[in-house]
């Protein structure tokens, strides 16, 4: 069973595997090598449940995921505290694209809809949804500053950013608490990120570790090696892997705590 980790400079506790909630709410526009049918209730319940029992803790969604944030609402129920939860502000997904609003107005009432959506009354994580234009983003629209006022608030716990350049991940850690960045077998070119946090004590999720489903090694395990890379720099408290099978769910655990259990001796 996975332990639970402390993201640094924060009060926050996950596990280091996060299950990610996309493939619950919506199935176009996805990046994955194949396609796949959304869980029904009774699947998904059966997922979620899964994945506490092997010791996950940590649900991540979006408003730009369609209705995962409604789902996880109607399907946490009483068990709202069994998990943290990272939603995300910024992108929106309709009629099959994506469109994004940094404006402060815009931030607030996302966050108060994902509060409803989720039946909840504070979310532990909000990032922003960056569109690839992070320090524009960052700079222009003062969007981590309102972050910071909702934390302020005890709407949220943690505010931060999911990011996709080395500068606007190292802009959002001097203003907030966590990244999320892209870091794989394919692509390291955000690295300067995970050392920039681990020497000024901020927090890293991570996202794509496996590559969407795509990373593959000739002869060696591309699971097991992606998160030896992954868990192999300190900085990282989290990966988000968004698996809705069952059996690779459990395989993505084992592999973990063979690679974690590595890592320490």
């Amino acid at each position: 069973m996975l332990e639970q980790r402390q993201i640094t400079g924060t009060n926050i506790s996950v596990s280091p595997l996060g299950f990610g909630t996309v493939k619950l709410g919506r199935d176009q526009g996805v990046k994955y090598p194949s396609g796949f049918t959304i869980p029904d209730d009774k699947e998904a319940t059966a997922l979620l449940e899964l994945a506490r029992s092997l010791g996950i803790n940590l649900l991540d969604t979006a408003p730009a995921y369609g209705v995962s944030e409604i789902r996880l609402g109607d399907l946490l129920g009483n068990r709202r505290k069994d998990w943290v939860i990272c939603s995300k502000v910024g992108e929106e997904f309709e009629g099959g694209e994506s469109s994004f609003n940094f404006t402060s107005e815009h931030i607030r009432f996302s966050i108060e809809r994902s509060l409803k959506r989720l039946k909840t009354d504070y979310i532990d994580m909000v990032l922003v949804h960056s569109n690839g234009d992070d320090v524009n983003v960052i700079e222009q629209y003062g969007c981590l500053e309102v972050l910071a006022d909702l934390k302020k608030e005890g709407l949220i716990l943690a505010s931060g950013m999911s990011t996709k350049t080395v500068e606007g991940g190292i802009l959002a850690l001097e203003q907030s608490d966590i990244a999320m960045v892209t870091y794989n077998l394919n692509e390291q070119a955000e690295k300067p990120v995970l050392d920039y946090a681990l020497e000024n004590n901020k927090g890293i999720l991570i996202k794509k570790a496996l590559a969407s489903g795509h990373a593959c090694l000739d002869g060696e395990d591309p699971v097991e090696k992606s998160m030896e890379l992954v868990f192999g720099h300190p900085a990282v408290s989290s990966a988000i892997v968004g698996t809705i099978n069952p059996k690779h769910l459990k395989q993505n655990v084992e592999t973990c705590l063979k690679v974690l259990n590595g890592l320490e001796n």
